[in-house]
Formats: structure tokens, C-alpha cells, sequence
């Protein structure tokens, strides 16, 4: 069993620190103008100009059941979608707005579909729900609000209550966590509670715990989904950490502790979540797979995001960055899933990275992010080591030990057709 024990969470994440890997969904009005989710806010967009991707919103090629036989075939085994997001726009059929898929050229839930989709392929399903609502008339004018650079922004602000926002998002939390059935991951965005304005706009103040009310909002959640697992971005300290857009180097740890954290990488293909039609800055294959094989041998989770087109599918870039993981995992997801960091008597060699499983201390993973050329050598593992062979195709690799303690593998001296070759290791 792992020696490494983490912080005791409220939820249940056995299930998660096994599976590894999943797939994050970023979709809604934003994929229309395809220029970055955060586009209301970036171009001070009003209202009456934004309607206009309401009006056209038509995904005539959804097909959920693609999106989740990519998602499997990738080997990511649970999936979070945007059932919300900042711009307010909802997926699904809620009945406390009007400003809902249901009430476009969709004229459907398809957060709904989305459910039974990726259910049907055996994934577990998670809820985005963005805190942030710039489509709220209660969700009070702040600096990160579209509304900020406005003249009359004070006047606009007059009459708004954020409470009344507040038990806007508890009455849509309790229809996500009552009507799908069993949902797996809760997951907020975000808090920015010292983020206010300066000056004639001080009056601009960030938002955090109080104005969301996270106390009552995340004892609802617990309440109607005992177990769930939610992230900390309520500015609460629940579950799950996720850092964002950035690779942790060592297990996440409690800022105020030091004890281990369950953690979760949040990562995207290229610079945006949502559909970015002239974005440019999309990962390479070995980008990819190292994000994956970094972030499961410091006990992480990766979860990697795909941002659908206006009409509902992955574009072709998405899709071959996926072909990349079920091109990788169909052979070495042994050395992701119910993984984690290396028991410390082992030294990842230079250029590589270690995983180990959580229930068998006899079997040890090496990824080769550069391939060394001849020869493997392990530090201080002479006569540790039983049999090793590749995992890929489980072809034996011959190993020495060397008078210094050291363990000498030896390797073909053409690299296999593997973007990140595995060596399994079997114990003494």
C-alpha cells in the first residue's frame, strides 16, 4: 500500500485519486464569436449586442455520445461540462431563468443528453457551475464585470442585491444535484474576493465565501449528494485544490499544514477553454503526455479540457490532441491509473518520472521523457529489481547491477514507436 496519506476530505475521493484522468467541457454562447470565453468581459460586450449569440445558438451536430466515446477511447474516465458559465448562459432547463438552451434554436436540456451520454459509455459525470454571472441583473457590477468601464456603472449598480444572486445559485444547484441522477464532481469557479477597484470605483468590491454564501450553498450540495466531491474555488476548504494552467512540480500541499492535498491539474489543448477558432498555441503531442505523466507522478489528477464548437462538435485540432491519449494510454494507462508518486526510496534517473500503484509496492512505472540512448541506469536499485521489460508490449529489457548500487537497464538503441516509452519494473 502507498505510504502517502492525504488531508481527510468531506467527499468521497477513492474513486477519483484511481481514475487519474479526466475530461473537461467548456461550452456555451462564447463558441459563437470563437475568440475566448471570457469575451463579454474582454470587450465590454453589453447585453443587447450579446443577445445575438443567444438568438443563433444552434448546435445542429451535439452528439454527446461521440464526445463521450472520445472521451473513453482517450482513456479519461470522468467528465465535467460548463452547465454554467460566467457569461450566465445555462445548458440546461432551469427553471429559474429564461436564459437557457432550452429557449434557443436547440430547444432542448443538453446538459440531460450530456448525462446519459457519458454514463451510457461508463464515465462518471461532474457539473461546472460558474459562481460569477454577468447575465444576473442582481449579480453586482465588479471589476472583472463587462459593465465595469461603463459611465453609469454606479447608476447600474443601484437596486442590485447580491443575496438575491445567491439563492438564485442554490435554487439551480439543488435542480443540477436532484434531476441527473448521481453526480460525481461539483465543480465552482471562482472566488476573487481581494480584487476591488481603486479610487471612484472602490465601490467595485471582489467577491468571495460571503457574497456567494458558500457555507449554505455547499451544505446543499452535501446535503443532496452526500459524498460528492467538490473543489475549493467557493473559497472554502473542501475536497478537491486545483491548480490551473500550470504544472505542479511536488504533491500539492495545505498552504497553512504542509499535510498532502487531493489535487487536480486543470489544463487545456491551447490557450483558452472555450472554442477558439484562431488560437494558435496548442500543445504538442509531447506536451500532452508529459502534462499527464507529471501530473500522476506528484499524486495529482490531470483534467484536460476541450472547448466544442457553436454547433457542437470537436473541431479537428481537439480531436487529434485526444488521438494522442488513446494513442498513449491504449498501452501504458497501467502506469497512470490507480497510480501515484513513487514510494521515497526511489530516485526518478535524470530526464524521467516514476509512478508506482497504491496497492502493489512490487511494481514500479519509468517514463522515459528522454530517451537515453543505450542504457538506463537506476540509482541505487541493485538487487531490487526482479524482471523488466517495456510496457508498451511487454518485451523483456536486460539489466545489470553495477558495484556502485546502481541498476543498469539496457535499451534498444532505437527509441520504440512510443512518444513517452514505459518500463515496468517488478520488485525483489
Amino acid at each position: 500500500m502507498s505510504s502517502y496519506v492525504t488531508r481527510k476530505t468531506p467527499g468521497d475521493t477513492a474513486w477519483f485519486t484511481r481514475d487519474r484522468f479526466g475530461m473537461f467541457i467548456h461550452w456555451g454562447l462564447y463558441a459563437l464569436p470563437a475568440r475566448h470565453e471570457w469575451i463579454k468581459n474582454r470587450e465590454c460586450i453589453p447585453e443587447e449586442k450579446y443577445q445575438r449569440y443567444f438568438e443563433h445558438f444552434d448546435p445542429d451536430l451535439y452528439d454527446p455520445k461521440e464526445w463521450a466515446k472520445q472521451a473513453r477511447e482517450a482513456g479519461m474516465k470522468y467528465a465535467v461540462l460548463t452547465t454554467k458559465h460566467h457569461e450566465g448562459f445555462c445548458l440546461f432547463d432551469s427553471a429559474y431563468t429564461d436564459y437557457k438552451a432550452t429557449n434557443t434554436k436547440a430547444g432542448r436540456d443538453l446538459v440531460r443528453e450530456f448525462v446519459d451520454a457519458f454514463r451510457a459509455e461508463g464515465l462518471r459525470v461532474g457539473f461546472y457551475y460558474s459562481l460569477i454571472d454577468w447575465h444576473h441583473p442582481h449579480f453586482t457590477i465588479d471589476m472583472l464585470h463587462p459593465r465595469r468601464d461603463d459611465p453609469d456603472a454606479f447608476e447600474q449598480n443601484k437596486g442590485r442585491d447580491i443575496r438575491i444572486y445567491a439563492q438564485y445559485m442554490r435554487d439551480q444547484v439543488r435542480e443540477l444535484l436532484t434531476n441527473y441522477g448521481k453526480i460525481d464532481v461539483l465543480w465552482f469557479d471562482f472566488s476573487y474576493p481581494k480584487h476591488h477597484g481603486e479610487g471612484d470605483r472602490a465601490w467595485m468590491r471582489g467577491k468571495g465565501k460571503a457574497e456567494w454564501e458558500s457555507e449554505e450553498l455547499i451544505a446543499l450540495a452535501r446535503e443532496l449528494q452526500p459524498g460528492i466531491i467538490i473543489d475549493n474555488r467557493a473559497e472554502l476548504e473542501q475536497d478537491l485544490w486545483t491548480p490551473e494552467q500550470r504544472q505542479p512540480l511536488e504533491w500539492v500541499r495545505h498552504e497553512k499544514t504542509g499535510e498532502l492535498v487531493v489535487w487536480e491539474a486543470c489544463q487545456t489543448f491551447s490557450g483558452s477553454w472555450g472554442y477558439h477558432r484562431d488560437e494558435t498555441t496548442w500543445k504538442s503531442p509531447e506536451m500532452l503526455i508529459r502534462m499527464l505523466v507529471n501530473t500522476v507522478s506528484c499524486g495529482g489528477n490531470l483534467l484536460m479540457n476541450v472547448g466544442p464548437t457553436a454547433r457542437g462538435y470537436f473541431d479537428h485540432r481537439a480531436e487529434a490532441a485526444l488521438k494522442v491519449y488513446a494513442d498513449w494510454m491504449k498501452y501504458n494507462s497501467r502506469s497512470i491509473y490507480n497510480c501515484t508518486m513513487a514510494e521515497p526510496e526511489f530516485e526518478a534517473p535524470i530526464d524521467c518520472r516514476l509512478t508506482q500503484p497504491v496497492d502493489d509496492e512490487k511494481r514500479l512505472y519509468v517514463h522515459l521523457l528522454a530517451y537515453p540512448f543505450r542504457f538506463l541506469i537506476l540509482p541505487k536499485m541493485a538487487g531490487k529489481v526482479r524482471y523488466a521489460q517495456f510496457l508498451h508490449d511487454a518485451s523483456e529489457l536486460l539489466f545489470e547491477d553495477m558495484e556502485n548500487g546502481d541498476l543498469r537497464i539496457q535499451l534498444p538503441p532505437i527509441k520504440p514507436d512510443m512518444i513517452v516509452p514505459v518500463v515496468e519494473l517488478f520488485l525483489e
